[in-house]
């Protein structure tokens, strides 16, 4: 027995809006189907709304510094480089008027006592780097965590994952190192590589190049979803650290590469990594890390900083009211954003509204539970706190 999808109470969840939206668009290729035998129906129809390894980090903080100037630079921004974030919000607005219950990090499905949560994204531009450093063994993980990482946020465990790999020529070895990529991410995020599909489409792509997407599900029992309702003035900001720029602003980094007069394979300043290495560090799955902290309790709200940053993916879990600080100087940012920043010249706020800096997941918990977090979590931060208000600010 099928049940419809229908716009009501039980789906429009507590979450604000999102930046990113299903691809609704179909190619006309020559299809190589991977699905295996026995797979889902077809009348399976979900709210698809996603957007993106051990750290070394041990050190906690939770202080203040002062505030800075924030005057103009006059560097480069994103939508310098051609990404617009302002006009993908208004295309979720747009969206939501069609699709009511739209808006959070993951889409829900109800499921007797359950919600299946499903996700999905690509890598971006990301791409282009793997492309130009050959490194093609680890895009496949930044693909599954940008979908898994989306859907944790809600308590969902991730069930099975799907891929999408599409190219002109299908080169069998360089496609089969990607796929040992997803295969990866889906070990790390305790999921199944359920199928997928190989898209061959000649003299649609460069040669040697190709594109990827997926979509992950999971699932959360209907008293166990994550969704900030909760949250209250006071309540503090964990932050867990990322491994670098992870899988998203990909495009303002390539612009403030081609105008620094370095090449992927120069050193990254002050580090014996290159630049290549440096920037295509797979993205931190957190599912398993996430979903043993939900477990301890405390945990009301958590999101995901992929494309929007802290400025714009904080909010997204926040009852209306609400509003976040931020202790600068809080965590260590890597060295890779000072280097973006410095070599593009980007302001403070358009750095914080595009990249990570440092904190790939933000949990926001209760006192009695940070203080639990971040003397069980390696790398953990305290980075802020919940106030009265709306929007992030920082201290």
């Amino acid at each position: 027995m099928s049940t419809a999808l229908k716009p009501n109470a039980e789906l429009a969840l507590a979450f604000a809006s999102s930046f990113s939206r299903p691809s609704y668009s179909k190619s006309n290729s020559t299809q190589l189907p991977r699905m295996p035998s026995g797979s889902l129906p077809n009348n399976f129809s979900g709210l698809s709304l996603a957007s993106s390894s051990g750290l070394s980090q041990s050190k906690h903080v939770c202080s203040l510094s002062k505030n800075d100037s924030g005057e103009s630079s006059g560097g480069f921004s994103y939508k310098d480089a051609g990404v617009d974030i302002d006009a993908g919000a208004e295309l979720v607005r747009r969206i939501a008027k069609m699709a009511p219950g739209i808006g959070g990090f993951g889409g829900f499905f109800p499921l007797g006592d359950s919600y299946l949560v499903a996700g999905t994204d690509g890598v971006g531009t990301k791409l282009k780097l793997a492309f130009d450093t050959g490194i093609h063994d680890t895009i496949g993980i930044d693909l599954v965590a940008m979908s898994v990482n989306d859907i944790v946020t809600s308590g969902a465990k991730p069930l099975f994952f799907l891929d999408y790999y599409a190219t002109s020529r299908l080169d069998v070895d360089l496609a089969e190192k990607v796929i040992k990529g997803i295969v990866d991410g889906c070990q790390q995020s305790d999921c199944a590589l359920l199928g997928g599909e190989t898209a061959e489409m000649p003299g649609f792509y460069a040669e040697g190049e190709y594109d990827l997407s997926g979509c992950a599900v999971g699932i959360v029992k209907k008293d166990s979803v994550i969704n900030g309702k909760n949250i209250v003035a006071g309540d503090v900001l964990i932050g867990l650290p990322s491994s670098g720029v992870h899988s998203n602003g990909f495009s303002l980094v390539r612009r403030v590469l081609a105008h620094s007069g370095l090449s992927l394979k120069d050193q990254l300043p002050g580090k014996s990594a290159t630049l290549g290495e440096a920037l295509m560090a797979p993205t931190v799955i957190y599912v398993k890390q996430v979903l043993d902290i939900i477990s301890k309790g405390g945990v009301k709200g958590i999101a995901h900083i992929t494309g929007g940053g802290f400025t714009d993916n904080i909010p997204r879990v926040f009852p209306r009211g609400l509003g976040a600080v931020i202790y600068k100087g809080s965590w260590e940012i890597p060295a890779v954003f000072k280097w973006i920043q410095e070599a593009g010249r980007i302001e403070d706020a358009e750095m914080r509204r595009t990249f990570n800096m440092g904190i790939g997941m933000v949990l926001v918990v209760s006192r009695e539970a940070s203080r639990r977090i971040i003397e069980d979590e390696n790398g953990a931060y305290c980075i802020g706190e919940v106030v009265t208000g709306e929007g992030v600010s920082y201290r």
